[in-house]
């Protein structure tokens, strides 16, 4: 399987080629719009891992131009841009799924392997653990055939902890990522947003929750 890595900085890129080799991915290595456009245009990928802040054309530019031209290789975004706004902007431009930096190598593994076993025409990017899923599209979410009524920032967080699932994620990291640097948030904004979302889980009969370990942070994970 051959995978195109897109990415202006040496040690991430070097890190991502050493990662994806280990599992015997042939890897590929632009670090530069243009270059990653040519090498698209004239060679065959099964994935491409895309950061969007690249010198010269910008990754959306060049995800946008990919797809215009037919390009259906499924393409991950890595970015630190991970804003609500970014990931919808990311998706709508074609990309299949979203990964904020930094992330964890098995887990980058793991979304590589599962956008190769998607069929080529699919569209759409579905997160899921246990019955709980979420097409980060169309925004639905659902326990088994029971369709979650969630506010925007309830589904951004399910995103955010579906994403991350198995990992904690930090309340700074959900501020950041719900909110932005420049909101004014009171001091139990998060809090009161979880306990929404946990409830509604609860609610529908998941057999996941929101857990939070006190002063570190929040988990999705089975009800204990």
């Amino acid at each position: 399987m051959r995978v195109l890595v897109v990415e202006d900085e040496m040690k991430v890129a070097n890190a991502l080629r050493e990662g994806l080799e280990g599992e015997k991915f042939e890897v590929i290595v632009e670090r530069t719009g243009e270059g990653a456009f040519f090498r698209v245009n004239t060679e065959s990928f099964d994935v491409i891992l895309l950061d969007l802040t690249l010198p010269g054309r910008d990754g959306l530019e060049i995800l946008q131009a990919l797809r215009q031209r037919g390009v259906k290789a499924p393409v991950l975004v890595l970015t630190a841009r991970d804003s609500l706004q970014d990931r919808v902007t990311g998706l709508d431009a074609g990309a299949d799924d979203y990964l904020i930096k930094p992330f964890h190598m098995p887990e980058l593994i793991s979304r590589v392997r599962a956008l190769l076993r998607r069929p080529n025409a699919a569209l759409g990017v579905v997160l899921d653990l246990d019955e709980l899923i979420l097409d980060t599209v169309s925004r639905q979410a659902k326990v088994g055939e029971i369709p979650l009524v969630l506010s925007l920032r309830e589904t951004a967080l399910l995103e955010l902890l579906l994403r991350r699932q198995g990992n904690v994620v930090t309340r700074e990291a959900i501020e950041h990522g719900l909110y932005g640097f420049d909101t004014t948030l009171g001091s139990n904004a998060v809090e009161v947003l979880v306990q929404r979302l946990r409830r509604k889980l609860g609610e529908a009969g998941a057999r996941v929750a929101v857990h939070t370990l006190r002063g570190v942070g929040y988990l999705l994970g089975a009800v204990e």
